[in-house]
């Protein structure tokens, strides 16, 4: 079995796969890495996934300074090497971006597996604290991507620097008109958010000179956002971690037949 890490900026996602598919996925803070608090979660894992030992170890991160930790528990307590996921060490597909090094891998990771499934053109939304889109080219190449705000982090900026607007959940409008604060303010996010995939989607298809355009959604507010916006054509809340296996996969064939 192999270990898939996914470090990001406050939360982990961790997984343990076969050769085949992910077998158990769990999510811990990202900050217990440095304070020795990630052994338990991670052992909790294996337990879940039955796995006897890790042959080997996949990881991407957007916080360097977690790296170390996490190799260090890994050579540690379950003796076994690590392999990052960077621009440099991509595979599965091209990249044709200047300062490739600025690419986050977790957005590699993504198109990594959106191609893999869809072949290219393809396009992922990340629905995280921004919504994030990474375009991979007719030519199997990382070529871009879009950034916007995420919808927590609209609402929350509304509350913050407002007076009268609440802090609220998001969830599904009742209707596009709100009929009090909360309504308006949902009706702004999650329709508004619903709008602007679909414009800058459209703008993509003509960019890309692409009459169809597979669009892949993953994140905390995929399953919400794709409810009524087909263009979208599957939410994968595993995304990263499959593009983690499929490209330790083909780097370290040998973690698998172990």
């Amino acid at each position: 079995m192999v270990l898939l890490v996914d470090i990001g900026n406050t939360h982990t996602h961790a997984a343990v796969a076969n050769g085949e598919r992910i077998v158990a996925d769990a999510r811990f803070a990202s900050e217990s890495l440095v304070l020795g608090q990630a052994e338990r979660p991670l052992a909790k894992l294996l337990r879940l996934a039955k796995a006897g030992r890790l042959t080997g170890a996949v990881f991407c991160s957007v916080v360097p300074r977690l790296n170390p930790p996490l190799k260090r528990l890994l050579r540690g307590r379950w003796q076994c090497a690590a392999w990052q996921l960077t621009a440099r060490t991509v595979t599965g597909i091209g990249i044709d971006y200047p300062k490739s090094a600025t690419i986050g891998a977790d957005r590699l990771a993504n198109a990594i597996a959106a191609h893999a499934r869809f072949g290219a053109p393809v396009v992922v939304v990340d629905f995280g604290t921004a919504v994030t889109f990474d375009v991979v080219d007719a030519a199997g190449n990382y070529t871009g991507g879009i950034i916007a705000p995420g919808l927590s982090a609209m609402t929350d900026y509304l509350h913050e620097k407002t007076a009268l607007l609440p802090r609220i959940k998001i969830a599904e409008p009742e209707s596009v008109i709100g009929r009090n604060t909360r309504g308006a303010m949902l009706s702004g996010a999650v329709h508004g958010y619903r709008g602007l995939i679909a414009e800058l989607v459209r703008q993509l298809k003509r960019e890309l000179g692409a009459a169809k355009l597979p669009v892949v959604a993953t994140g905390g507010y995929a399953s919400l956002m794709a409810a009524k916006l087909p263009l979208i054509r599957r939410v994968e809340p595993l995304l990263t971690l499959e593009g983690l296996r499929l490209a330790g996969l083909a780097r370290r064939p040998a973690w698998w037949r172990t």
